[in-house]
């Protein structure tokens, strides 16, 4: 399926990294500001692929057409970066997927829309990402996924042609910009799914359930 393949890209948050309990609880934390109940974890799981979008969606049903939307992004975006850490884990089976990748002589690297400001913090703080040789955030080009524009920056800054990298995400989004970057394109299934989301219908060139099932694909590339 995947032939020459230099480099894995990733998306970060329900690729790499279960960030749903700081999202959340940073959301969270605005409702009980005002004096409203808490929600739980289970509510903001499947929307923590969205982001802010997404948390202040589940917790306050706000769209971002609502005009105190960016007021309220940017309190939930300071809320977040109070947490960013505290309780975020690299998803089971991840290290084991990158040491594999290192082992087998290929480069890996981080394509997300979390803004730099979240982003680099972050993966400093993981150890993880010592490894990676590009992290390219939302705001490093011009655009954001699912412009392709991200995915090329990595690609070069890995001195590879796109085609010798694969990009693996959990969201639709990830998938129309790999493909448009002319990447081989994985959907990860055991991410952040929203209930109306079908990875079958992305047009991905596969599907992951698990990270090791990566390792099974990379095998023959």
């Amino acid at each position: 399926m995947f032939h020459n393949i230099r480099a894995v890209l990733f998306d970060l948050d329900g690729t790499l990294i279960d960030s749903a309990p700081d999202l959340g609880a940073a959301a969270d934390k605005m409702r009980t500001d005002r004096g409203l109940p808490s929600l739980p974890l289970e509510r903001y799981r499947p929307m923590a692929g969205a982001g802010a979008r997404g948390m202040l969606g589940e917790a306050f049903g706000m769209a971002p057409d609502h005009p105190e939307f960016m007021g309220m992004r940017e309190e939930f975006f300071v809320n977040y970066a109070s947490c960013l850490t505290q309780r975020t884990n690299v998803f089971d089976g991840i290290a084991e997927l990158v040491d594999q990748i290192l082992r087998r002589g290929m480069a890996w690297g981080v394509v997300t829309n979390k803004g730099a400001r979240f982003t680099e913090p972050l993966t400093r703080a993981i150890a993880l990402f010592g490894t990676a040789g590009a992290v390219v955030s939302g705001d490093t080009t011009a655009y954001a996924k699912p412009h392709p524009a991200p995915l090329l920056e990595a690609a070069e800054r890995l001195q590879l042609a796109p085609g010798q990298c694969i990009y693996v995400g959990d969201d639709e989004r990830d998938i129309v910009a790999g493909l448009a970057a002319g990447m081989g394109t994985v959907a990860a299934t055991y991410g952040y799914l929203g209930a109306k989301s079908n990875p079958l219908e992305w047009g991905a060139h596969a599907t992951i359930k698990s990270p090791s099932e990566l390792l099974q694909l990379l095998t023959n590339a």
